[in-house]
């Protein structure tokens, strides 16, 4: 780590606020990148017959268990996990009790199978519950929602793909964005001109009506929802970073730069880009929780993600439909607040970092 680097850190750990906020956001982001390990219809490991299976991995059908049927095993049903721990056979567990699956589970040594901690995955749908949305109980810590989906399971799937979805459409509209100004800046005149026209007219463009054609043209994915996002996103950045390149392009280190032959590349990349880079920092958390809005607010009016995804604007548009289930209202307001919150922190250390002028005592 250079010097001037290793100062940032620094810089970064001794604002409190946002060196906590990053632990506490890396850990939860940690925790849904294995979402499938903690939250799963499936279980982690069996032990059959004397093998390991791994269905988290790889399908097995029933019949490789002791059943009949050639598609992938249920392994929430009675008739499977008695086929599991018995060591397959069939003819005594037909009509099997739930309590007798249990018994077995306690004593039987020779077959077990390792659950994850939450017994459901985004989209499981649970059929012994009689009323939907059911409260949270001791299944389902936060309930479940209109479909008897566990609501953890939901907001963990959905946490992890809300910050990928930022994640992704932050990065390239940043590279985009900040080229875009790059050259503006750099070259002005007519570039700088024709540039400026093309940005008018492509940030009148309502995005939200070319969501909803292509919506109606292709079908919808994470992937083509992330393209349009971006696409129409890049132009925030390009006015700060054009604004801070006119500003420095007539320096007299660049002056200088230029009279020794320095390529016009090396010279935005290596003397004003990191000029240009605390102003540009500046905006990220905009672009953070900008993106997670948009896709929230997106999935809430039902021209985002396909119902297949698990959806936190989904959640949300739930909570206004179920006035009479408040634990999904709640859970989707804590759930934004608290990772809306945790990247306004950390963008806010990060920017202060790589300001020289802020000094932390």
């Amino acid at each position: 780590m250079s010097p001037l680097n290793k100062r940032r850190w620094e810089n970064f750990k001794k604002n409190k606020r946002a060196y906590f906020s990053l632990f506490i956001f890396c850990s939860v982001f940690l925790i849904s990148i294995f979402a499938e390990f903690i939250a799963n219809d499936k279980p982690l490991l069996i032990y059959h017959n004397n093998e390991f299976y791994s269905p988290i991995f790889k399908k097995y059908s029933e019949r490789e268990f002791g059943g009949e049927f050639e598609t992938e095993a249920e392994y929430k049903t009675i008739e499977v996990k008695c086929l599991i721990l018995s060591g397959g056979m069939l003819d005594e567990c037909l009509d099997i009790p739930e309590q007798t699956i249990k018994n077995i589970e306690k004593s039987d040594l020779k077959n077990w199978i390792l659950w994850p901690i939450i017994n459901s995955s985004f989209d499981t749908v649970n059929y012994d519950v009689e009323v939907a949305p059911s409260p949270p109980d001791n299944n389902h810590l936060l309930g479940t929602d209109d479909q008897t989906r566990d609501v953890v399971a939901r907001i963990i799937y959905g946490f992890r793909l809300s910050v990928f979805f930022a994640f992704l459409v932050t990065f390239f509209s940043t590279i985009i964005g900040i080229g875009a100004g790059a050259v503006q800046g750099f070259f002005g005149g007519w570039t700088d001109l024709i540039f400026q026209r093309f940005i008018e007219i492509w940030t009148s463009l309502p995005y939200l009506y070319v969501i909803i054609i292509l919506a109606a043209v292709f079908p919808m994915n994470f992937w083509l929802l992330t393209f349009i996002v971006i696409l129409f996103s890049w132009t925030a950045l390009v006015g700060v970073v054009r604004a801070e390149f006119l500003r420095v392009r007539n320096f007299e280190y660049i002056m200088a730069a230029r009279a020794l032959g320095i390529s016009n590349l090396k010279i935005i990349i290596r003397h004003i880009i990191p000029n240009a880079m605390v102003a540009s920092i500046t905006l990220l958390p905009f672009f953070i929780t900008g993106s997670i809005g948009t896709l929230a607010t997106l999935d809430f009016l039902g021209f985002g993600l396909p119902a297949n995804y698990p959806s936190l604007g989904e959640l949300a548009l739930q909570a206004k439909n179920q006035l009479n289930a408040p634990w999904l209202g709640i859970s989707a307001f804590v759930t934004f607040t608290v990772m809306l919150s945790l990247q306004v922190f950390i963008f806010e250390g990060i920017r202060d970092a790589f300001d020289p002028r802020k000094v932390f005592v």
